[in-house]
């Protein structure tokens, strides 16, 4: 058997709002290394959204495909919500998701004036037993595949956060990669005798990883097998416990890592809705950003005197790359 680590993130480009960081583990066959794992669950996973003729399907594939701006939801919801059934959690709120999915994060809910007061009774868009229903199905699916999903875990890094490491580490790129290990040092499974594969979109376009890597892993030597745009690949560990791990252009193709891009956006989406509720709420008529750089300008402009006003001051709420 082998764990595989699926990792990627939203809202890496925003000067508004969270950068979330996302890994989602499992547990499968050696075989299923290299396998397309759309082939695999292909009874019980759509990868173009929930399809109407097979309602049984869960929607997982790049949240980009699956989310528009301005859209629905839905899609997103609905894979998120159905996994999480899957691995035995039904947040009711979107506090509990928060606190399940990124639990060093929960104390910022109630640090920041934009998350404190803001209420979500979860789901929005689904009725919580076609959820479990369709939670059983996609249970099934993996069972008959010999997979498991074993966990789902978030980092939610907030302009603050991102300004501090930014300071410290010197590009964002390095500020993603680092929290990206960090998160995948936490959900590691423990050395039991199985192989680990994690793959990661790239960070930034970045192609060295070795140097990131190896101080995060010290214990033994990290071994390049490949650096390009479109892979990069190390390996390192003895032969009862090789670690390999995948740096890939799109690599949201692979199934994990499209559920991590799901939950990433998922919870920056919510987060925003938060945010946006905030700040309309002080500001009468102020349109809702989705906090990229040109409207987050616009955006910014628009809020700076009640933001004065608050004494909330501009680390807190602008990152500055």
């Amino acid at each position: 058997m082998l764990y595989l680590i699926g990792t990627d993130e939203a809202g890496y480009g925003p000067n508004l709002g969270p950068l979330v960081i996302s890994a989602t583990v499992w547990l499968a066959p050696d075989a299923c290394r290299d396998a397309d794992w759309y082939e695999l669950l292909s009874g019980v996973v759509s990868r173009h959204g929930r399809p109407q003729r097979r309602p049984s399907q869960v929607p997982i594939a790049d949240s980009k495909s699956l989310y528009k701006p301005g859209g629905t939801l839905q899609n997103l919801e609905c894979g998120v919500l159905t996994a999480l059934r899957a691995i035995g959690l039904r947040p009711a709120h979107w506090r509990e998701a928060w606190a399940a999915l990124a639990p060093q994060n929960s104390a910022d809910v109630d640090r920041d004036p934009w998350y404190r007061d803001f209420e979500l009774a979860w789901p929005l868009a689904h009725d919580s037993d076609s959820l479990d229903r369709l939670a059983e199905t996609f249970l099934q699916g993996l069972q008959q595949a010999s997979v498991r999903l074993l966990a789902m875990r978030s980092v939610v890094v907030s302009p603050e956060q991102f300004n501090g490491r930014l300071d410290r580490l010197g590009n964002k790129a390095t500020v993603l990669s680092t929290v990206t290990m960090e998160l995948i040092k936490a959900v590691l499974p423990p050395a039991d005798g199985q192989a680990v594969l994690v793959v990661c979109d790239k960070h930034g376009g970045r192609q060295r990883y070795a140097d990131l890597l190896q101080a995060t892993f010290p214990d033994y030597l990290v071994e390049i097998f490949g650096e390009s745009p479109a892979r990069s690949v190390y390996r390192w560990g003895p032969a009862t416990r090789r670690v390999e791990f995948r740096f890939l252009e799109k690599a949201e193709r692979f199934l994990p890592v499209a559920l991590a891009s799901m939950m990433s956006k998922y919870l920056r989406e919510l987060a925003m809705l938060a945010w946006n509720a905030f700040w309309q709420r002080q500001v009468p008529g102020l349109r809702a950003t989705a906090g990229y750089p040109q409207d987050a300008v616009r955006f910014k402009k628009e809020i700076e005197g009640c933001q004065q006003g608050l004494g909330i001051p501009d680390a807190r709420v602008w990152r500055n790359r």
